[in-house]
């Protein structure tokens, strides 16, 4: 008994210590692979399809500053105010999926929550999952700070089929560099998240054309 306890201490320790370490490293290196990125790769060889993976790695300062604004406009209006979750739009989602179970599940995951899960975890909506989801958000909350959160997620986000972070789409749709997309270009990217792989951005439909105009008016009221 005293073995399986000091094994299970052990296995504690040792997950505490790495994953903190890998956190604390992630603050200053590039993160130039996701676990999504290999997943979406093994999914291109099942289906027998030719391999693709675009992703550059910039700076936020190498990004147009009306990126950060979209995202937040379109996913997380209260990104610079709360701590990795936002209770209120948890409790909002929980009620509306309750009471409306016929319809698709309303989110509520914070930009932090997204860029944990990009960073360290796989998708997947199990409560082990979550769990870890919960524990990978609180620590980069704690060890880093917005701005280099947001460019992780900026660099870490899907944009596409086999398409990684804005730098690689702006250079796919637009033949651009990150830092030299327009507020527009910048809103249609934004409207692409939550299904980058059915919304495309270099092929607006007229659903997306509509929540675009809405991700530019919102976009008015927020600052970064």
């Amino acid at each position: 008994m005293k073995l399986i306890k000091r094994l299970i201490r052990g296995i504690v320790v040792a997950f505490l210590a790495s994953t903190i370490l890998s956190v604390v490293a992630l603050r200053f290196v590039p993160v130039f692979f996701t676990p999504l990125m290999f997943i979406r790769l093994a999914e291109q060889v099942k289906e027998g399809r030719e391999l693709r993976l675009s992703h550059h790695w910039v700076s936020l300062a190498d990004m147009s500053e009306q990126m950060p604004i979209a995202v937040i406009a379109s996913e997380d209006a209260k990104f610079k105010d709360h701590h990795g979750f936002d209770f209120d739009a948890i409790e909002h989602a929980a009620k509306r999926n309750m009471e409306h179970p016929e319809k698709q599940k309303l989110g509520a995951s914070t930009i932090s929550q997204q860029t944990a899960k990009n960073v360290f975890l796989w998708p997947g909506r199990s409560w082990v999952r979550k769990g870890f989801e919960v524990y990978f958000t609180s620590l980069i909350e704690l060890l880093w700070s917005k701005e280099r959160i947001m460019e992780v997620y900026l660099n870490s986000i899907e944009t596409g089929e086999g398409i990684y972070g804005v730098e690689a789409i702006a250079r796919e749709n637009w033949g651009l560099h990150a830092s030299q997309l327009s507020r527009e270009q910048c809103a249609l990217i934004a409207v692409t998240l939550p299904n980058p792989r059915k919304f495309s951005s270099s092929n607006p439909s007229k659903y997306m054309r509509k929540r675009q105009q809405r991700i530019l008016h919102e976009m008015k009221f927020v600052k970064f």
